[in-house]
């Protein structure tokens, strides 16, 4: 299995940064946390799998015109705790929830040549009402596959509107008050963001996909029906139990060897 790099120079000052600039602006980056040869591993699966996903119905969920979303199956080297249990994530996470926490979703969104402009909008809901600043109770953890430029869909996202009404975010926003920007990334860098903050995916101009990889993290009690991890037994049996805490999940003998997605919906 290719591990992460050493994560060592990530001390608690570091931690500490990344957590308060996430709840202040709604988003973190993290750069160079994985090493590049862990990305061009996971790079030349997820050419595999999304060229088969593409040949069958249902195998991508659409995310507008030329932009789709697949979840990755629980096998190597998707099946990394190196990544998704990683101790640098872990150690923002930790600082922003303060209860119990699960890992819900595994899944890449691909924006591909000829793909639009999305329309400005949020993953979730607020838990009550816009007139109540809803804290930090899901969080979504990207890194790309690819080199991320101007050229090729960079995620784009209005800072700071993760603590705002729908309404508010955009009218500030259309004034020009905060700015939709634009997140350039390397290979190894990695994102966590709010899914609250007003954001949307920008259109990919080159030949090549772009894949984005997502990582849902939710607190304990949170009800999410759209996604789910299923992970063979043998391989959660083996885990520490303290990394099967983490996933929320449903085990089975032998994966399946076709899935349909079902995470269609997904603006608010």
């Amino acid at each position: 299995m290719v591990q992460s790099i050493n994560t060592a120079r990530f001390n608690t000052t570091h931690l500490d940064q990344l957590a308060a600039d996430l709840n202040r602006d709604g988003i973190c980056v993290i750069r160079g946390l994985f090493d590049r040869t862990l990305i061009e591993a996971w790079a030349g699966a997820f050419d595999a799998l999304f060229q088969e996903r593409q040949q069958r119905p249902g195998g991508v969920a659409p995310r507008g015109t030329a932009r789709g979303y697949v979840t990755l199956p629980w096998v190597s080297p998707f099946a990394d705790p190196g990544v998704f249990a990683n101790p640098t994530i872990l150690g923002v996470l930790d600082r922003v929830f303060y209860q119990e926490y699960k890992l819900v979703q595994l899944a890449a969104d691909i924006p591909m040549q000829g793909s639009e402009y999305q329309e400005i909008h949020r993953d979730f809901r607020p838990l009550f009402s816009d007139q109540i600043v809803t804290p930090l109770y899901a969080l979504a953890v990207n890194f790309p596959l690819v080199e991320v430029t101007a050229a090729n869909g960079p995620f784009e996202m209005a800072r700071g509107t993760h603590v705002m009404s729908r309404e508010e975010g955009l009218a500030k926003i259309q004034a020009g008050d905060i700015s939709m920007e634009q997140f350039y990334m390397q290979p190894g860098d990695v994102m966590i963001r709010s899914p609250l903050a007003l954001h949307r995916g920008t259109p990919n101009h080159t030949p090549q996909p772009r894949p984005m990889v997502v990582m849902g993290y939710i607190m304990h009690w949170l009800y999410t029906h759209k996604v789910d991890l299923t992970l063979p037994q043998a391989y959660y049996n083996d885990l520490p139990s303290e990394i099967q805490q983490l996933l929320r999940c449903q085990t089975v003998e032998k994966l399946p060897d076709y899935a349909t997605e079902t995470y269609v919906n997904f603006k608010y």
